[in-house]
Order: structure tokens, then C-alpha cells, then sequence
């Protein structure tokens, strides 16, 4: 204890010693290892393995023993282990990455209280919350070169596996409040297969398998180290990178880290939306920037809330629950409608799978399929429906241009678009046409006299006027009184 004592003199001794010369020196470095990250970035991936410290990394060299027992102070379940490969990255983050540090800083106060809620109400290591600053920088829309998504960086099939809802309209990977929750039983999960917070943590990053398979390969051993070189290259820098951040996030100031500017914490209420809601016009409603909804909920991808999600959970900032109490009603019907902006999202989304009633058209643009033919290029196909082909790509999860014949492509166009390419007098080429969509095909079954008309599966308001003599959307809409474009199997229509 004694020895404590004198060695946290010492320490402080050798600070004030060097302080006057560190600031100096500190700023010339920074101006040397070039661009700083932005403020979204998470941590770079070009520091594997062992990354090597180079003469810069010595500046602010304090004695290994002094560090390795301020780790130990630190150590509460989790095992925070220094050697070498440690030390590397704390010269990293304390020197090259320092900006990082302060942007983790100033990010903090927003999740770490959720992170230390739900950690202890799982009775899980406090320490944990150090990992989400590994994988994602506290950034709730980070998206790897994997496509790992989130604060907790969930695969899609993980994210299912563990009730993170995806679909056209929202990823719940992106939610802070359920994506902490699912983060939480998969750690446990992992750890209660492993028995080690270290071996738990490697596998959230690469695997239970590529675990299994270090274990085996290392002779059957069962602690970190010991399997460290059969690990994925990656892994190996994953638990290191762990400890480096847990010590400097707690003695930054020994480095003479300070945070950034903090951006506020937006206190919220929850409430449950059972309608068609556009965020946008929600957030005109009710007074609110639009960025204070989107930074509460970062899971809606496109700004809407859809009609067919039931009883959904909506955060809004505390400040603007009073007018909404008032006056809830005539908000949420003012919002039932759609903005121009988010009508063009909402055209280029198709439709998820099982959640949608049978319909192609989408806020002034219809649904067709393309099936690709011999000879087919991204460029023709674009031309002949007067679309961008970086839409055709978005639309279709396409990384590049290269289409294969057989492949059939979801194009989203306008619905002038397609009456003027139909009424053309020489019909294009068999390779450039679209295939018919289910909702023509069942129109040219129907009748086209008469004043009433049953809505069949598949249809929507742009096919039925064209398969009745060509009587205009907005007409329909007019004579049946209609304020979207949406129809449901069954309804009878008015059309003379």
C-alpha cells in the first residue's frame, strides 16, 4: 500500500515535470500524422496483429510498471492484461488517434448511462460498455465493410437471431435501446459457452466457431493468450484494443485528453403510433428540428413510420410532449400524410416481404420487373425507364454494374414514365422491356365498362386507370374520396 502511495507521487511528480514540454510536443505530432477522423468515423482498421510503435509513439512513454498497475486498479471481472501488444495501442490512442479520444469523450454522457443500466440490470461486467467504443465509436449508424450495422456492430442474421427487426422502413440494429439489450444476451450467451470474458469477446468479434477452431489448433488451451496466435488476424488486435481503450478512457487526463465539445442529451418520452406517421411533417407539427427525431430514433431508415407497424414505439424530445398532449389527434392526422422528400425515399424502397399489402405503386411511381436478356447493360436499362442507374443499383443491392441474363431487376418509375414509353409507336426492343407485373396481368381479366370496380389482389390506382380507359389517378381519388394511394383486396371503387 505504501509502495502505491510512492509510486502515484512519483507518477504525479513526473507529469508536472513534463507538462510544460508535452503540449508543445503533442501539437507538433498531431500536425505530422496528417487528417484527423471525423467525427463519425469508428476506428480504423489498419492496426492488426502487432502493430509496431514507432519513435513518435515514445513521447510520452510512462515506466511499464506504473501503467500495469493502474490497469490493475482498474481490473474488476474482466481480465485487463499488459504486455507489449497492450502498450502499442495505448501509444496509438494516446498519440496518433488522440482526437478519437476526445470524440469518445464527448459521446459518452449520451450512452454510457443506457450501457451501465442494462449491463447491471443483465448482471453483466460494467467494463463492457468499453466494447461498443471498439466497434462502432459510439456511432449508432455505423456500418462496417462487413456490413455489421449499429452501436453493437449485429450482423443481419445475429441481428434477427436476437429480435433486431429489419426491413425496408427501419433497422433495429440502429436502435440504441434494443440493440444494447440484444448486445447484452449475446455477450451473456457467449460467455456462459466459454466461461471467459476474454474468449467471449473474441467470439463476438469473429465467432464462436473461429474460437472453437483457435482452441483446438493451440492444443486444446482455454485462455486468450494462449490461443492469441491461431485467433483471425483482427481478433487478435480486437482484445488488446479493448484494454488500451478501458485504461485510456479512464486516464486521459494523465495525457492531457479532453473531451470535445458535447452535443446535448435530448431528454425524450415514448409514444405508440398505430397509423401511417411522416416524420418530417410530425416534426413541423410539433415545433421540433427534424435531426432531434432522428438522432432519438436512428432505426427509421426512411423517415416514415408505416401503417402496417402496430403499437410502434416512438421516442420525441420531452420538451414537445405538452403541445403534443393538447393537441395529439390533429398532429398525428396533419402527419398521416407523406412530404415530397420523403415520397422520393419511399419510391426507390421496395416493398418487405409479408408486411405489405399486394401493391407496385408508391407516391407517384409503380413497381415493374425487368428480366435481364442477353446483350442487357445497366445503362440501356436506365435509358429506356428514364431512371439513374445508381438508382437501379440502390434498388437492387447491386455493387457494380455487371447483370447476368435470367436476373430480373425491380425498377421504380414514374407512372408518366411509363404511359408515355407504353404509348410510343414503335414498341423497344424485346431486351429492353419490362415484364408485365402481376397487377396488369390480373387488369386484363377485368372489366372495362361499368361504375364500380372490386380491387383485386395486386392492383393499384395507376393500373386500374389505365385499364379503364384511361381516367386519371387523381379523378379515382377524387370520386372515392381517397387521401393516399393505398387500396386493399375487396374495396369497390367508383370510376363513372
Amino acid at each position: 500500500m505504501v509502495f502505491g502511495t510512492y509510486r502515484n507521487a512519483f507518477f504525479c511528480f513526473a507529469i508536472a515535470c513534463i507538462s510544460l514540454v508535452s503540449v508543445q510536443s503533442l501539437r507538433a505530432q498531431e500536425e505530422l500524422v496528417g487528417p484527423t477522423p471525423a467525427p463519425g468515423d469508428t476506428i480504423p482498421f489498419d492496426i492488426e496483429g502487432y502493430p509496431s510503435a514507432s519513435a513518435a509513439d515514445t513521447v510520452f512513454k510512462y515506466p511499464h510498471e506504473l501503467i500495469a498497475d493502474q490497469l490493475s486498479c482498474l481490473q474488476n471481472e474482466i481480465p485487463l492484461s499488459y504486455n507489449n501488444t497492450v502498450q502499442s495501442f495505448i501509444n496509438y490512442f494516446t498519440i496518433r488517434k488522440r482526437s478519437y479520444i476526445r470524440t469518445m469523450l464527448s459521446r459518452q454522457h449520451i450512452y454510457f448511462p443506457l450501457y451501465e443500466n442494462t449491463l447491471k440490470q443483465n448482471k453483466l461486467p460494467d467494463e463492457l460498455k468499453y466494447l461498443s467504443i471498439v466497434e462502432s465509436g459510439l456511432n449508432p449508424r455505423a456500418v462496417s465493410p462487413a456490413r455489421a450495422v449499429g452501436l453493437w456492430q449485429f450482423m443481419s442474421y445475429t441481428g434477427r437471431e436476437y429480435g433486431l427487426q429489419q426491413d425496408a422502413y427501419i433497422d433495429e440494429r440502429m436502435d440504441p435501446v434494443k440493440a444494447t439489450q440484444a448486445g447484452c444476451r449475446y455477450l451473456q450467451n457467449l460467455y456462459n459457452m466459454f466461461g471467459d470474458w476474454e474468449l467471449a469477446m473474441s467470439a463476438y468479434n469473429c465467432g464462436p466457431g473461429n474460437v472453437r477452431r483457435a482452441i483446438r489448433r493451440s492444443g486444446n488451451k482455454t485462455a486468450f493468450w494462449d490461443i492469441y496466435p491461431y485467433l483471425p488476424r483482427e481478433t487478435r488486435s480486437y482484445v488488446p484494443m479493448f484494454v488500451a481503450v478501458t485504461y485510456v478512457m479512464n486516464h486521459h487526463k494523465d495525457y492531457n485528453i479532453r473531451p470535445d465539445a458535447e452535443p446535448p442529451f435530448i431528454a425524450y418520452d415514448t409514444i405508440h403510433v398505430n397509423q401511417h406517421l411522416d416524420l418530417e411533417l410530425f416534426a413541423k407539427q410539433l415545433n421540433v428540428p427534424l435531426d432531434d427525431f432522428k438522432f432519438l430514433n436512428p432505426q427509421l431508415k426512411r423517415n416514415v413510420i408505416p401503417a402496417h407497424f402496430k403499437n410502434y414505439a416512438l421516442r420525441v424530445p420531452r420538451n414537445a410532449m405538452d403541445s403534443l398532449a393538447i393537441n395529439r389527434q390533429a398532429i398525428l392526422d396533419s402527419a398521416a400524410h407523406t412530404s415530397p422528400q420523403t415520397a422520393e425515399l419511399l419510391a426507390a424502397a421496395e416493398t418487405a416481404p409479408g408486411r405489405h399489402t399486394a401493391s407496385s405503386s408508391s407516391n407517384g411511381r409503380t413497381k415493374v420487373t425487368h428480366k435481364v436478356t442477353r446483350g442487357d447493360a445497366l445503362g440501356k436499362i436506365a435509358d429506356y425507364y428514364n431512371v439513374a442507374v445508381a438508382d437501379i443499383r440502390k434498388w437492387n443491392h447491386l455493387r457494380g454494374s455487371s447483370i447476368r441474363a435470367g436476373q430480373r431487376l425491380a425498377i421504380w418509375v414514374r407512372e408518366q414514365t411509363v404511359s408515355s414509353s407504353e404509348a410510343k409507336a414503335s414498341p423497344a426492343p424485346a431486351k429492353a422491356k419490362a415484364a408485365p407485373s402481376s397487377a396488369t396481368a390480373s387488369l386484363a381479366k377485368a372489366p372495362t365498362k361499368g361504375k364500380v370496380y372490386r380491387v383485386q389482389p395486386g392492383d393499384t390506382l395507376w393500373s386500374i386507370s389505365k385499364g379503364h380507359g384511361g381516367i386519371s389517378v387523381e379523378r379515382i381519388k377524387k370520386m372515392n374520396k381517397l387521401r393516399s394511394n393505398e387500396l386493399k383486396p375487396g374495396q369497390r371503387l367508383i370510376l363513372g
